[in-house]
């Protein structure tokens, strides 16, 4: 198991500029990026033991980092506006 936090920037690196443009000017993706955070260090802190849980909470955590993580890939992979 992987303890290396999955940072938007390192999972996205193709899309480093639409993350930081649309963290800007879309609210909706900054919220979903603050939630994605949010799970992502609860998750973190799981793995390295830093805050102990059961499996089934830090799996139930994993599948919400990933539902959020694919929402915003559909986003930064989704055509810009014109």
């Amino acid at each position: 198991m992987s303890h290396v936090p999955h940072e938007l920037a390192d999972e996205f690196p193709d899309h480093a500029a639409r993350i930081s443009a649309l963290k800007q000017s879309d609210k909706h993706f900054a919220h979903l990026m603050e939630k994605y955070h949010e799970i992502n260090r609860e998750v973190h802190r799981a793995e390295t033991n830093l805050v102990p849980m059961d499996e089934l909470a830090e799996n139930d955590l994993r599948k919400r980092r990933a539902a959020l993580k694919d929402e915003l890939y559909a986003i930064l992979s989704a055509e810009p506006a014109a």
